[in-house]
């Protein structure tokens, strides 16, 4: 849809930028608003039809019956064993529910919604077409505005409890909580004015290794990194914005309340702080271990511009963290330390009343 070849400095790989030539630099101004990122590693899916909310609230895991126009918010698609299986994020103009998704999520996300109608007045498409994803935080995003007067634009939640939600994390403030994200819809015109602002110096653009080192360090799980085909909302923290306790049934609704109230998740988010002195990122996949033992594997890492070498990773719920471990990379293992997320007593939050013990009755009968 765009020549983001022509963007100087652009490094491009399959449709998606990668960086324009400084990715430090655009960390920066990207997390000061100084600069958007074009996400070609997004993709927007439409709903429309009078009962789209109260079905979107049906099959997924947040409560959308009552989402007013203009407010953001996220839901998960998960397997009757309450794995998830898709991931999107959710505003509504008043006439559309818009799903921002990952772009290897899409196609099979549709084909399951469209799937699910049955006799419903819901009709969702593929508007990958009719609009470019953008981000950035706080203002500085310009998205498109329909005849609603909503304009089309969600604001990332994360890391706020929402209504319904749980938030697993200890820390106080998390780490999320400076990383105002934003992701605007704009039309293809929009896109072309907004780079020839790029090109000519007038507005400054960041790449995808820019967004993602953000995301890492705000500890901000996400479906194309963290999910495995058997990650359980509970193991990464997403029942802080994705998941609501209270609502109706849907599918893997069971587990999660099961899990949630009466038993552990059996992995569990870390943040790692890796040695930089190598100057070397592990892979996604690459092996955790403590004392020589693997506890688990790297979901996502990146290069902060304050932090340095950083990483999320999913462990065992047992395993000895925080503390220091080892990561393996193509050159070798490095040094990491590391930050508990999600803690081994997450769960079992549910007071179930203990009964009497029945004493043994004494003397002669």
């Amino acid at each position: 849809m765009v020549d983001l070849g022509r963007i100087p400095g652009a490094v491009v790989d399959d449709g998606v930028l990668q960086h324009a030539g400084s990715p430090l630099a655009e960390q920066r101004a990207l997390s000061s608003g100084r600069a958007v990122d074009v996400l070609g590693d997004r993709r927007v899916i439409a709903v429309t039809g009078e009962d789209r909310l109260s079905w979107l609230d049906s099959i997924s895991s947040q409560e959308l019956r009552a989402l007013e126009p203009g407010r953001s918010t996220e839901t998960l698609v998960l397997d009757p064993q309450g794995r998830v299986e898709h991931a999107a994020s959710v505003f509504d103009d008043g006439e559309t529910t818009w799903l921002i998704v990952d772009a290897a999520d899409a196609e099979a996300l549709l084909a399951w919604l469209m799937r699910m109608r049955f006799r419903l007045r819901v009709a969702p498409r593929d508007a990958g077409d009719e609009f470019v994803v953008v981000g950035g935080v706080a203002d500085a995003v310009t998205p498109w505005v329909g005849h609603t007067g909503v304009p089309l634009l969600w604001r990332d939640p994360w890391p706020q409890v929402a209504v319904g939600g749980w938030s697993y994390a200890v820390v106080d403030p998390h780490p999320g909580g400076d990383r105002s994200w934003t992701e605007g819809l704009v039309t293809p015109d929009g896109l072309d004015a907004l780079m020839a602002a790029v090109t000519s110096g007038e507005v400054g653009v960041a790449g995808r290794v820019a967004a993602e080192a953000l995301r890492v360090a705000a500890w901000r799980p996400r479906w194309a990194t963290e999910v495995d085909g058997r990650l359980l909302p509970h193991e990464v923290d997403w029942l802080r914005t994705a998941v609501h306790l209270d609502k109706g049934c849907y599918r893997g609704q069971e587990t999660v309340a099961k899990v949630h109230n009466l038993g552990h998740p059996p992995r569990r988010l870390i943040f790692l702080q890796l040695d930089g002195s190598e100057s070397v990122l592990p892979e996604r996949g690459a092996e955790v271990r403590a004392g020589g033992d693997a506890i688990g594997e790297v979901t996502s890492a990146a290069l902060h511009f304050e932090d340095g070498p950083i990483a999320l990773a999913l462990v065992k719920r047992a395993a000895p963290v925080p503390g220091d471990l080892t990561v393996e990379t193509p050159e070798g293992e490095i040094a990491a330390r590391a930050e508990t997320i999600v803690p081994p007593d997450a769960g079992r939050t549910a007071a179930i009343p203990r009964m009497p013990r029945l004493s043994r009755r004494t003397g002669s009968g």
